[in-house]
C-alpha cells in the first residue's frame, strides 16, 4: 500500500531575555546547578509572579516576522502535571488566548519550488528545569536553573509531507529568530527544541491517521533521522495489520532507536485553568508598532538584497542570508 506522510511541528524557542518570564532570576547559561532559581520560580507560598515585558515584546516581534495575527489580550493558564524537574507541579502557559495567532512561513525546496507552511499559533510559557543522569548512578539530579526561562512554543499546521520540508521549515524558523535577536539559536544548549508529530494515511485519503509525537530533538540531523525512523516504524505496523498508538516517543540519534515515553494525554488530562496569580495582559497598537519598527532585516529580504546587490544566485544567496552572523561576515568581506 502507498502512504501519505503528514507532519506537524511544535518548536520551543528560548527567548534571549536577561531574566526569567515571571521573576528577576538570571537566565545566563552555564551557572552552577540550582543557583539561578528563586522563590518565585519555585512557587513558594506567598510569592507572586510578575510578567517580563521583554518576553512579550519578543513574542510580538516573532509574530510580525511570520505574518501572524497579534492577540491584543492574552491569558495565562496553569498546566498541571508531575515531572521531577517541574518544581511547581504545574507549568504557566497560554492555551485559550495565545499572544500570536495564525501566520505562515514560506520555505524553499530542493526542486526549486516554494511551499507555504501555516503556523497555527505561538504562545508564551515558562520552561521546566533539567534532569541530570550522567553523573548520578541509580539516581537523578535536578537542576532548576532553567525553570521559569521564557519560551515561545510555535505550533504549525500539519502541512509538511516529508523530512526535507520539516527540516527546511525548522532551518527557516531558526534563521528568523536569530535574525530578530530574540533567541541565540544554540541547539546544543537547548535554545531551540523540536517536537515532531507524524501520522500516515492511505494515499489520497482525507482522513488523518493516528499521530505520534517525538519529543526534544535538538539538531536538524536528528530531526531528519527521527522522521525517517518513525515513518518506517509506523509503516511496518500498519502493513502488518496493526494499529498506531497515540503516544509521545523519545528518539536516540546515536543508536537510531526510539522508545515510548508515555501514551499521549489530552488537554483535559492537564486540568488547565486560568492562572489566579496573573491578570490578562493587554497589548495596545503603540506597543505593536514599536515592535514592528524595531524589526531588523529578515532572511527573505536579505536574500533578495544579496541577489540584487552582489549578483548571487538563488542558492548561494539563500545559504548566506539564512544565518545572520554568516551574512554579516560575508558583507564585511565583500
Amino acid at each position: 500500500m502507498q502512504w501519505d506522510i503528514v507532519i506537524g511541528l511544535e518548536i520551543h524557542v528560548q527567548l534571549a531575555t536577561r531574566t526569567k518570564i515571571f521573576s528577576g532570576s538570571s537566565t545566563a547559561y552555564g551557572a552552577e546547578p540550582n543557583t539561578q532559581a528563586n522563590a518565585v520560580d519555585l512557587a513558594m507560598p506567598g510569592t507572586l509572579p510578575v510578567p517580563n515585558e521583554q518576553a512579550f515584546r519578543y513574542a510580538v516581534m516573532f509574530g510580525l516576522a511570520v505574518n501572524a495575527e497579534i492577540e491584543r489580550r492574552s491569558v495565562f493558564e496553569r498546566k498541571n502535571y508531575f515531572y521531577p524537574d517541574l518544581p511547581k507541579g504545574y507549568q504557566t502557559t497560554q492555551l485559550e488566548r495565545p499572544i500570536v495567532g495564525p501566520g505562515y512561513v514560506d520555505i524553499d525546496l530542493a526542486n526549486g519550488e516554494t511551499k507555504r507552511v501555516r503556523i497555527h499559533h505561538a504562545h508564551l510559557e515558562e520552561d521546566a528545569g533539567k534532569s541530570l543522569h550522567e553523573d548520578f548512578h541509580g539516581m537523578t539530579g535536578i537542576d532548576l536553573n532553567r525553570a521559569g526561562t521564557p519560551l515561545i512554543e510555535v505550533v504549525t499546521e500539519p502541512d509538511m509531507t516529508n523530512a526535507e520540508e520539516a527540516v527546511a521549515f525548522a532551518k527557516k524558523l531558526h534563521g528568523i529568530v536569530t535574525s530578530l535577536g530574540i533567541c541565540d539559536g544554540d541547539m546544543s544548549q537547548g535554545s531551540m527544541r523540536f517536537d515532531v508529530n507524524i501520522s500516515l494515511k492511505p494515499k489520497g485519503s482525507e482522513t488523518l491517521g493516528t499521530r505520534t509525537e517525538t519529543k526534544n530533538l535538538n539538531s536538524f540531523r536528528f530531526m531528519e533521522q527521527a522522521i525517517a525512523h518513525e515513518v518506517e516504524r509506523q509503516m511496518d505496523i500498519l502493513e502488518d495489520g496493526g494499529t498506531i498508538v497515540q503516544e509521545t516517543r523519545l528518539y536516540n540519534g546515536d543508536r537510531d532507536e526510539s522508545r515510548s515515553m508515555r501514551t499521549k494525554e489530552e488537554a483535559n488530562d492537564y486540568r488547565y485553568f486560568p492562572c489566579p496569580d496573573l491578570l490578562p495582559v493587554e497589548i495596545n497598537d503603540a506597543f505593536i508598532d514599536e515592535a514592528r519598527n524595531s524589526l531588523p532585516e529578515l532572511p527573505d529580504a536579505r536574500k533578495a538584497r544579496f541577489m540584487e546587490q552582489f549578483g548571487l544566485n538563488d542558492y548561494d544567496a539563500g545559504l548566506l542570508a539564512a544565518d545572520s552572523k554568516l551574512a554579516a561576515f560575508f558583507e564585511a568581506v565583500a
